[in-house]
């Protein structure tokens, strides 16, 4: 699994502000994230928010629920919630592989509807082998979520328009592929450990505070 720590730097293509990698070690400020776009990854109303939903600093990801290594990320990703109050995050489904990985996304976000986003998103997780159409379904019934409804919600133009944000994100961001994490004006790719995505949102604080 390739790891690479950026700093991301601004411009702008087609009217969308751009995002690439810089040489790590420079200091973020320098290029700073644009507001514009900023409010676009972090303000998404679209987005599912867990931990602190007024925190001072917000750490977004980037996932696939078929990617192995985003899989490994939930556990450290709910510590990090659970320790840090002041920490809020988003949630940015980013169904890359393949048409099973998209009805995943869609139903997962439509569990929002009923309240259960992150009971959705982890046990999705959990599947054994690949999240498949099927194995998405069964998840939601094993949760008691209503089918019927979830079914109904996943046409809401909503979702429609946050997979699509998705992909214009990380298409002028220049990301790598999942899990991607984004905290102040420094991007993570790859599997990281608790204390790493400690280290992201904390150099967040001191840059952005």
């Amino acid at each position: 699994m390739q790891r690479r720590s950026l700093v991301l730097a601004g411009g702008t293509v087609l009217g969308l502000p751009l995002l690439g990698p810089a040489a790590f070690g420079q200091t973020a400020r320098s290029n700073p994230m644009p507001d514009d776009l900023r409010r676009s990854l972090e303000r998404d109303p679209t987005a599912p928010v867990l931990g602190n939903p007024d925190g001072d600093i917000t750490l977004t990801e980037f996932f696939d629920y078929n990617c192995p290594f985003c899989r490994k990320m939930v556990d450290p990703v709910h510590r990090l919630i659970l320790s840090d109050k002041n920490l809020r995050v988003v949630f940015r489904e980013w169904p890359v592989f393949g048409e099973d990985s998209d009805f995943a996304a869609r139903a997962s976000l439509a569990s929002l509807q009923q309240g259960k986003y992150w009971q959705m998103h982890t046990a999705l997780f959990r599947t054994r082998g690949r999240v498949t159409t099927d194995a998405t379904m069964q998840t939601a019934r094993k949760i008691d979520l209503d089918v019927a409804r979830l079914e109904r919600d996943m046409d809401n133009e909503q979702i429609e328009q946050h997979i699509s944000m998705s992909y214009m994100l990380a298409e002028h961001m220049g990301l790598l592929g999942t899990p991607s994490f984004i905290a102040g004006d420094e991007g993570a790719f790859g599997e990281y450990s608790l204390d790493e995505l400690r280290g992201l949102v904390q150099r967040a604080r001191e840059t952005l505070g």
